[in-house]
């Protein structure tokens, strides 16, 4: 007797928690698993498994892809800030009728002594930059850069994993580098730089928390730009193994 073919899970990652999931699924025969790269990053880390990189043409490119491919789960693990991709994935699967999940860490919670800003928009964050001091650590990517460039008064110190391109700050200092890091490490970095101001995304990795206990201790103001609201209706979970628990169910 010939057994069920593999059903064929399509993960957009681009995120560890992506990269868990797709290990945790790996071993299992009654799974296919696709994991989707955006290709924003010159070399990303690949998760195991079969691999695709770039963009589907939006969301009607991506209800073709699952329907080409016949894909029988979707799994959203792309960055909480990746906005635009999770909408296409949810008109996407709505269109294709495939069941569809949102993996999403939880975010930063401010704790004692935390002097936290809250910005709705990377403009935003830059408004409220001038009260607030003249060293910036810029830790929010490379792209979206240019919403900083009027301010010439201020110097950044801008960490990514690729380098900027133009329009940047005219005062800034570039650091290419990819996380985990170190408490000491990041403490160490403020001291150095003489860094007056923290911005950053509320992406609530583990990987990048450091620099939150680092500016606490340092009493600095951090500008803690707020996520993009998640499309409506979407189940969520918060770890690999709550969204492998939901797929085995969804699959059952």
């Amino acid at each position: 007797m010939n057994s069920a073919p593999a059903r064929h899970v399509l993960i957009l990652g681009g995120t560890t928690e992506a990269r868990r999931l797709a290990e945790e699924l790996a071993g299992d025969p009654a799974l296919r698993v696709t994991s989707s790269l955006a290709g924003r990053v010159a070399a990303p880390r690949l998760p195991v498994g079969q691999v695709r990189i770039g963009g589907f043409g939006g969301a009607e490119g991506m209800a073709r892809w699952l329907r080409e491919h016949q894909v029988d789960a979707l799994i959203d693990a792309t960055h909480p800030f990746a906005d635009t991709i999770s909408s296409h994935a949810a008109r996407a699967a709505a269109d294709v009728h495939v069941p569809l999940l949102a993996l999403r860490r939880p975010g930063w919670v401010p704790g004692p002594g935390d002097r936290w800003h809250s910005a709705g928009s990377l403009a935003e964050a830059a408004r409220l930059l001038p009260d607030l001091g003249e060293r910036i650590f810029l830790t929010t990517g490379r792209m979206g850069l240019a919403t900083f460039a009027h301010l010439t008064r201020q110097w950044f110190l801008v960490r990514s994993v690729d380098a900027p391109e133009p329009p940047v700050p005219p005062r800034m200092e570039v650091i290419l580098d990819r996380g985990p890091f170190t408490l000491e490490g990041e403490a160490e970095l403020l001291r150095r730089h003489r860094i007056e101001v923290l911005v950053t995304k509320d992406s609530g990795a583990h990987a990048t928390a450091p620099k939150l206990t680092a500016a606490r201790a340092a009493a600095l103001p951090v500008v803690i730009i707020r996520r993009p609201p998640a499309p409506q209706g979407i189940p969520m979970a918060e770890t690999p193994s709550e969204a492998a628990t939901w797929l085995r169910v969804t699959l059952a």
